[in-house]
């Protein structure tokens, strides 16, 4: 996400961001985000090679993504997913060519050597830049390791980014420490103390993970002195879920937490979640791997009470069909790439637009559907910009 704006080579942040993010989006995190994009362009460059794609391509004049996953010899079912963004990726690079054929089959061709590009480069530059944001880069080098691997189905990518190497990794990733990650928590912090009314609140979130969205959530109320009255920590990881508690429990003393494990892709009464109890449903990054999206919609409604209203922090994707960097990693999991679609407002799995997420919610019964900030406005200038919250209400 370059400073200036792709409409008019200006700077429009203060123009199209609530003033309350801006200081979120400085100067310093707009480069890093530049660098992690150009670090994850690099790797998809070396993966194009480890995984025999390039080699591939050097045998046809022109191929589909089929007959390129059968001449790799990778594993269709794991490898279709990664291996078109792989292709996307590369030709909005400028390093491929693809094109429609009449009958409709899209054709992928290497018509010019590839770049010799060094992704340590770019790691150097920032390490020299800020350090905090390193974690970033290294989820995206442990998933670069496993490609290979995981393409050609000799290992799960679950197996591959959630081993002890991985979990480490993973919790230096999912900390307020790490700039990068710590905006989908600020946001989400800001959208839902602005979205409920006075008075004390139940909360219910779901994925919590390890439970850096949890404090940021907290750290908002605690500075705008509002009250809750109950706060209800759910995670399917049982170690995530364990060191959550423990971390929680030993700063928030004086919080009504409770915690629980919980399976989003099943009813949420065998999590001991009982209907109308919650006056805030909130996650941070979750709702995108939902497997049945509707069904998830529907309990999270389901556990609000009326006037209710659900907030989920969620990479957001500006325009259908638009690689987007995290997916380098993300897509080597079977919950993100392999979801129930639904054509209309679920196509792919992982991220949708926010046309999708309003569609989605609407569908299931949310009223009141606000993106924040606004991306359909913003995407324009800032075609890159991917954080926002997903607020709906149930009336």
């Amino acid at each position: 996400m370059p400073v200036t704006s792709q409409r008019n080579a200006e700077d429009e942040r203060a123009t199209l961001f609530p003033p309350e993010l801006l200081p979120l989006f400085g100067d310093a995190f707009i480069l890093s985000c530049d660098l992690l994009e150009e670090y994850v362009a690099r790797l998809t460059l070396a993966v194009f090679r480890s995984t025999g794609l390039e080699a591939a391509f050097r045998k046809n004049v022109g191929v589909t993504l089929e007959q390129v996953l059968a001449q790799a010899g990778l594993a269709a079912s794991v490898a279709r997913v990664p291996v078109a963004w792989i292709l996307a990726m590369l030709t909005r690079r400028g390093w491929l060519e693809s094109g429609v054929e009449a009958n409709g089959e899209i054709l992928h061709r290497l018509e010019q050597p590839l770049p010799e590009l060094d992704p340590n480069e770019i790691l150097q530059r920032q390490q020299g830049h800020d350090p905090r944001y390193v974690p970033s880069f290294a989820i995206t080098t442990l998933a670069a390791e496993y490609y290979p691997a995981i393409l050609r189905g000799q290992m799960t990518g679950e197996q591959a980014l959630f081993s002890a190497e991985g979990i480490s990794a993973w919790v230096k990733y999912f900390s307020n420490d790490n700039p990068m990650y710590a905006v989908s928590n600020a946001l989400g912090a800001i959208a839902a103390e602005q979205s409920l009314p006075e008075g004390p609140v139940s909360i219910l979130e779901i994925g919590g993970g390890l439970g850096s969205g949890t404090e940021a959530l907290l750290d908002r109320f605690k500075a705008r002195t509002k009250p809750i009255a109950a706060y209800h920590f759910t995670e399917i990881s049982a170690l995530f879920l364990k060191r959550a508690r423990r971390s929680l429990l030993a700063r928030w003393t004086d919080c009504p937490l409770s915690f629980a494990p919980l399976d989003i892709d099943r009813p949420f009464a065998e999590g001991g979640i009982s209907p109308a109890t919650y006056s805030l449903v909130y996650g941070v990054n979750v709702l995108h791997v939902a497997r049945d999206l509707a069904a998830t919609l529907c309990e999270l409604r389901s556990a609000l009470k009326v006037g209710g209203v659900m907030v989920m922090s969620e990479c957001v994707r500006p325009f259908a069909d638009t690689p987007l960097h995290m997916e380098f990693v993300f897509n080597l999991l079977t919950a993100f790439r392999d979801p129930l679609l639904v054509p209309t407002w679920r196509p792919n799995g992982g991220f949708l637009t926010p046309e999708q997420w309003t569609s989605a919610l609407i569908a299931n019964g949310f009223k009141g559907v606000r993106i924040y900030p606004d991306i359909a406005a913003i995407r324009g200038a800032y075609p890159s910009f991917v954080a926002a919250a997903i607020v709906a209400r149930k009336t």
